[in-house]
C-alpha cells in the first residue's frame, strides 16, 4: 500500500468511480451519504488470521487494501466530499504486523478530502448525517455497522428540536456499485489480461508436470507456485484439480487422489492479481493421449464452446451463448448414443425436455471481475414487467467480462457404455465483450487437443 501515490492509475480510476457514484446519487435524491466498510481480519486459529482480503466494493472506490476501514462520501447537489476512517499509525503494531498508511498520509496518497482515525467515527458520522435526506449503505449485510448506523441516526433525531433533520430514506448502494462494476474500464481489463496470462502459464506448468502416479495436490502445488512466482497475490478461488471420476464432481477440491494412466485430469484454477480474478478450465489426458471416447466427448465440448463464443457479442442476450452450447452438446450426446433418439424424438425435443441436464447441469457463463462470480444483474435492470413475470436476460455490451465454460460429466449407469464412465470434461475461457464480438484473454493455454497432448508429453 505504501507504494501507491496520488498519481497512480489505480487511484485516478478510483476517483473517477466515486465521481460516477456521486452523479448517480445526485440524480436519485440530490444529496446523500455513502457509508461503506471494508472487510475485517478473521482469526484462523490461535494467534493466526486467515490471509487478509479486502472488500471488493470498498477497494473499487478507494484502492485501499488495509483492514478495518470505512469510506464516507458526503454528496451535495453539485459536489461531493470523500472521507476515510482507518487505523491510526502505531509503531508497535507495525513492527509486528506491517506498515499502516494512517489518516495523516491517506488524503494525499488516496486523493481524499480528509481521513480520520477509526476512534473518531462515532463522533463524526452524526455530523455528516445531519440534514441529509438519504443514506446509501449495503442493506442488512453487516450487523455491527447496522447497529452503528441506528445509533448515529438516533443521535441526529435527538436534535430535531433545534431544527436538524435525520435521514429518512435508506438506499442499497450495491445496486449502484454493482451496475458500475459490470462494465470494466481499460485499466481493469488490462489487469484481468495479466491475471489470465499468469493463470494460463500455471495451467501449462501443471500439464507439463503431470504423469501417472502423481497426486492431485501435487498438480495444485504447481499452480500455486506459478501464481506466486509471477506476482499474483492469491488464488481467485479454491483450485479444482480433479482426476478420473473426480472430474464429475463440479467443485472437487484437490486431494490425495492418484493420477492414473488412461484417465483425464480436469483443472479449474485462476489467480487473483491486484484485486481481479481469472478463471480457466482445461481437461487433459494424464498419459498424454486422449482415448477415442475421451476425444469424442472433448471434441463435442470444444465445439460447444466455439458455438457459445460466436454468440458472445454486443446485442446478444446473456443466455444466447448458453443456448448455443446446449444445442451442440445435445446433438453430440445424441450422436454418441448417450441420449437415445428413439426416446426423445428430435434434437429440439431433447433440449425442451432437458435430456442434456443429466450430463450438463450448469450454466455456460458467469460475470468475471473483482470476484470470480462477479456482481451485476443477469437480468435487464429497470424494465417494468407484469407481476410474477421475469425480466428479460441482460443484453451483452462492450466491456462486460464473462466466462464461457461448457462441460460434459458422464457418471456410471446401466444405460451408459462403459467406455464413457467417469469422464468429466470442461473447457473454460475468459471473454471480454468488444465492439464486434469478444476477446478471449485466457488462450495463453491452448484448447486444441493435439496441442494439449504435446504439452503433457513434453
Amino acid at each position: 500500500m505504501n507504494r501507491l501515490s496520488s498519481h497512480s492509475p489505480l487511484i485516478a480510476a478510483c476517483h473517477q468511480r466515486r465521481v460516477r457514484l456521486a452523479r448517480s446519487i445526485q440524480a436519485m435524491t440530490g444529496r446523500g451519504v455513502v457509508i461503506l466498510s471494508t472487510a475485517e481480519e478473521k482469526p484462523r486459529n490461535r494467534d493466526s488470521d486467515f490471509p487478509y482480503r479486502h472488500d471488493s466494493d470498498f477497494f473499487y472506490l478507494t484502492g485501499f487494501d488495509e483492514p478495518g476501514a470505512t469510506l464516507v462520501m458526503l454528496v451535495q447537489e453539485t459536489s461531493f466530499e470523500t472521507y476515510l476512517f482507518c487505523r491510526a499509525k502505531d509503531l508497535e503494531r507495525e513492527i509486528w504486523d506491517g506498515f499502516r498508511l494512517g489518516p495523516e498520509a491517506a488524503p494525499e496518497i488516496l486523493n481524499l478530502d480528509k481521513a480520520y482515525p477509526n476512534q473518531e467515527i462515532n463522533q463524526k458520522l452524526p455530523e455528516f448525517l445531519a440534514n441529509q435526506p438519504a443514506i446509501y449503505i449495503r442493506l442488512a449485510s453487516n450487523a455491527h455497522l447496522d447497529q452503528q448506523i441506528r445509533d448515529w441516526v438516533g443521535q441526529v433525531r435527538q436534535q430535531a428540536r433545534v431544527g436538524i433533520n435525520a435521514p429518512e430514506i435508506f438506499h442499497d448502494v450495491e445496486a449502484l456499485l454493482h451496475e458500475m462494476r459490470l462494465f470494466k474500464d481499460p485499466q481493469e481489463i488490462e489487469t484481468m489480461r495479466q491475471a489470465a496470462a499468469i493463470s494460463a502459464q500455471a495451467h501449462i506448468r501443471a500439464m507439463r508436470s503431470c504423469k501417472p502416479g502423481k497426486s492431485e495436490y501435487q498438480l495444485e502445488a504447481e499452480l500455486l507456485y506459478e501464481f506466486r512466482y509471477r506476482g499474483a497475490q492469491s488464488v481467485a478461488y479454491n483450485s479444482i484439480v480433479a482426476a478420473g471420476a473426480n472430474a464429475c464432481v463440479l467443485h472437487h477440491r484437490a486431494g490425495a487422489a492418484e493420477l492414473f494412466d488412461g484417465e483425464l485430469c480436469l483443472i479449474d484454477a485462476g489467480c487473483e492479481l491486484n484485486g481481479y480474478a481469472s478463471d480457466i478450465t482445461r481437461t487433459f489426458p494424464i498419459n498424454g493421449r486422449y482415448s477415442a471416447s475421451q476425444r469424442a466427448l472433448y471434441d463435442i465440448t470444444l465445439a460447444a464452446q466455439q458455438a457459445a463464443i460466436q454468440e458472445t457479442r454486443p446485442g446478444k442476450a446473456f443466455m444466447d451463448p448458453h443456448h448455443a452450447a446446449v444445442r451442440v452438446l445435445t446433438q453430440g450426446l445424441m450422436d454418441e448414443k448417450l441420449i437415445k433418439l428413439n426416446e426423445v424424438g428430435s434434437l429440439d425435443n431433447a433440449i425442451e425436455q432437458g435430456a442434456y441436464k443429466r450430463f450438463y447441469m450448469h450454466r455456460t457463463s458467469h460475470w468475471l471481475g473483482m470476484d470470480v462470480h462477479d456482481v451485476g444483474s443477469y437480468r435487464e435492470p429497470g424494465i417494468n414487467t407484469e407481476p410474477h413475470q421475469e425480466k428479460p436476460w441482460r443484453v451483452l455490451k462492450k466491456d462486460m467480462v464473462l466466462t464461457i465454460e461448457p462441460g460434459l460429466y458422464i457418471r456410471p449407469a446401466e444405460d451408459i457404455p462403459k467406455v464413457f464412465w467417469n469422464i468429466g470434461i470442461r473447457i473454460e475461457d475468459d471473454a471480454v465483450v468488444t465492439d464486434q464480438g469478444c476477446e478471449l484473454i485466457s488462450r495463453g493455454v491452448p484448447v486444441d487437443p493435439l496441442e494439449i497432448e504435446a504439452i503433457v508429453r513434453s
